[in-house]
């Protein structure tokens, strides 16, 4: 009966209680603020062991094992995530299942990375002698500098808080945003050491909407669309049926072989309102001159860009045998990249 009273009790204490909507602002603020100090803490954390640690991986043959439990294995997955994505190669290790048969993923060539607040877990207990035994280098993010961890590590990056943001000073929220982002500082230092550019990004990321904006090139799309093309001397009822059948609001303007100009559909509404006979009206007479081309290699966020700044939903492009087609503002949204 004791045991049912107690039960009773816990439950009665976690269906909460009343809180106002000024009482949450400030208790998301003060989250905000405790996260903010760890982090501003963490540039003194920056040392002669974190420097080595991005050399050591730099000149590595081998790949970043990344381990922990709990909180901090969620965060090593993460940083792996970071690294794989960023050119470094990393593979994330859970520390239960690595003292259950996962140790088989480390080579001797690979740079153990091994993840613990406190430093003192029964699974990293087990698990450091056994990568002490491979000769594997570890590289530990603690928060404890006198840990079982920190102790048996050659090179330590320091990720200790001052608190937790929990009111308990319990969950790991602190500790786990300042290992967050000590594991970002290593993987862009590495970044910028290999010399990670923005097309080896695009490499790794096909299908995502940030590898389309860095490789999706205007080529890719034209060649979807038919190609709409009146000459200088063509009547406007001819005009008319070009632009409706290619279904592109516009087409491009010809004259003897050469671009001439571009007539839109509101070049046609625009004409349609000032005549009223436009049996003697040609395509040249109503065409905007010199209208905006773009090269069929040029990025498809580049094409964006300029459509904005003109204010237009299209582009004639070109290509080394001049004018070749048009891309649509519908196009590039398709794609889902804005």
């Amino acid at each position: 009966m004791t045991k049912l009273f107690n039960f009773a009790n816990i439950l009665q204490k976690m269906t909460g209680r009343q809180i106002s909507k000024d009482e949450l602002r400030k208790i998301s603020l003060n989250v905000i603020e405790n996260e903010l100090e760890a982090i501003a803490n963490l540039k003194n954390n920056i040392n002669g062991d974190f420097l080595n640690a991005v050399e050591l991986i730099y000149r590595s043959t081998g790949r970043v094992i990344i381990t922990g439990i709990g909180k901090s294995a969620i965060i090593a997955g993460k940083i792996v995530a970071t690294m794989n994505s960023t050119g470094t190669p990393a593979i994330f290790m859970h520390a239960a299942d690595a003292i259950h048969g996962d140790l088989g993923i480390i080579r001797k060539e690979d740079v153990v990375i091994c993840i613990s607040n406190s430093g003192n877990t029964p699974e990293i207990k087990v698990l450091l002698p056994l990568l002490k035994m491979q000769n594997n280098t570890l590289i530990a993010f603690t928060g404890n500098m006198g840990s079982f961890l920190a102790n048996h590590a050659d090179y330590i990056i320091n990720t200790t808080v001052p608190k937790e943001a929990c009111p308990n000073n319990l969950t790991p929220t602190s500790s786990t945003t300042a290992q967050l982002v000590m594991g970002d500082a290593l993987a862009i230092c590495l970044l910028e050491y290999r010399g990670f550019t923005s097309e080896d990004f695009a490499r790794f990321h096909p299908g995502g909407m940030i590898g389309k904006k860095l490789y999706l090139k205007v080529s890719d799309l034209y060649t979807q669309n038919q190609i709409p093309v009146v000459e200088v001397t063509d009547d406007i009822p001819t005009t008319i049926m070009e632009i409706s059948s290619k279904r592109l609001g516009a087409t491009a303007v010809m004259d003897k072989g050469r671009l001439a100009g571009i007539i839109t559909d509101g070049d046609l509404r625009r004409m349609l309102e000032k005549s009223h006979d436009i049996s003697i009206i040609k395509a040249g007479d109503i065409m905007s001159a010199n209208p905006k081309t773009i090269p069929e290699d040029t990025l498809v966020v580049d094409a964006m860009e300029i459509m904005r700044n003109h204010n237009i939903t299209q582009l004639l492009v070109t290509g080394d045998k001049g004018y070749v087609g048009v891309v649509h503002l519908h196009d590039i949204l398709k794609e889902g990249i804005f």
